[in-house]
């Protein structure tokens, strides 16, 4: 028995903000700085469309408030060793559901990654980083503006922040290169300081057509899962939300919160298609680039409307979870051939749910 409590909390040695709990029990997550001003001409949503980003786009408009000490209590609940959040009634998670209903963003689809900068090197018709982003964008920001690989998203903003009246359809497309190189880098795939623009997303703009093949609402998963911000807040709620999910039993949970007709009815249609939905039952790997996380869905199968057993084994990715999220420029799909391989097969790992008219965690799970 102790031996299956060590392997269940094994984390090898990895950190765990409930580990600080003890000494810092208001400890609370800063949110990340979310840019709002992005400007989204008329003649740029066309290609937003087909690349798949434009209910991304214009959430962008809104202002969303963050419950930073909820979300900090949900945080210390976060098992890496299961993938999921451990709650008194069982487990839970953020699902490709979940992307797809809230963001919208395609959870089918080639995974996002490659390389990050080494482009002449990696990319067939890659060329030498700056070279081909004076080539996509007609110029190069001034040297004070660059950092390593990144640009200060000011520079984008002041450079096209106004479309030209008159502009002809190739200045219209450089412009919405540079919407979609701040939206990536801002807003979805955001770090704490959220002013830089990465190059990484070159070979994705360079060929904006062929940018709806991409799935990037299981790369937004992955970073989201791997990505926590800095921890050195005092919050006095977090105590008051840690006890309040303390307290929770199944009977509080609304396991499916998308099939009441009033989701439904602002859910896109495509959505819910099987060719689509049958996504959210993969249990398969999430990938961006260096970032690899595991849904994780065989152990959250009242979220999709089934009861829940006791689940096999969760996959051991301690040694990802370990690493930075960098993990140095090389070609990713070698580097992380095999869980490229996993999500190349995901329609192989689509889990059967028997869906029940009160989904929720067995008798026998519970006492598991």
């Amino acid at each position: 028995m102790a031996e299956d409590r060590r392997s269940m909390y094994r984390l090898n040695g990895v950190a765990h903000v409930a580990g600080s709990i003890g000494d810092e029990p208001t400890r609370c997550i800063y949110s990340v700085r979310r840019q709002q001003n992005m400007p989204m001409h008329d003649r740029i949503i066309p290609y937003l469309e087909r690349a798949g980003l434009y209910h991304l786009a214009r959430l962008n408009s809104q202002w969303f408030w963050l419950d930073e000490p909820l979300v900090s209590a949900f945080v210390e609940r976060w098992r890496p060793e299961t993938h999921t959040f451990h709650m008194p009634f069982g487990e839970c998670t953020v699902t490709l559901q979940d992307v797809a209903s809230q963001l919208r963003l395609p959870v089918d689809g080639e995974a996002v990654s490659g390389c990050l900068g080494e482009f002449d090197t990696y990319i067939e018709g890659g060329r030498p980083a700056w070279e081909w982003f004076q080539d996509l964008f007609g110029e190069l920001p001034p040297p004070n503006k660059v950092k390593q690989m990144t640009v200060h998203f000011t520079w984008f903003h002041e450079r096209f922040s106004v479309l030209p009246p008159d502009a002809n359809e190739e200045t219209v497309r450089i412009y919405a290169r540079a919407y979609i190189m701040m939206l990536l880098s801002t807003q979805l795939f955001g770090d704490k300081s959220a002013n830089r623009v990465h190059i990484r997303w070159l070979p994705f703009v360079a060929n904006l057509d062929e940018m709806g093949r991409y799935s990037w609402g299981s790369a937004a998963l992955a970073w989201w899962s791997a990505y926590l911000p800095p921890n050195d807040g005092k919050e006095q709620r977090v105590i008051s939300y840690r006890l309040a999910l303390d307290r929770l039993t199944a009977r509080d949970i609304v396991w499916e919160p998308y099939s009441a007709l009033d989701v439904l009815a602002v859910v896109h249609p495509e959505i819910l298609t099987e060719e689509h939905s049958r996504i959210w039952r993969a249990v398969t790997s999430l990938i961006y680039f260096a970032v690899i996380e595991w849904h994780q869905v065989d152990r959250v199968v009242p979220q999709l409307g089934g009861v829940q057993h006791i689940p096999e084994d969760a996959l051991n990715i301690d040694w990802l979870h370990a690493k930075d999220g960098r993990g140095g420029d090389r070609w990713f799909p070698h580097y992380y051939r095999d869980w490229h391989l996993h999500w190349g097969s995901r329609l192989d790992a689509v889990i059967s749910i028997e869906r029940v008219a009160d989904p929720g965690p067995s008798a026998d799970y519970l006492d598991w």
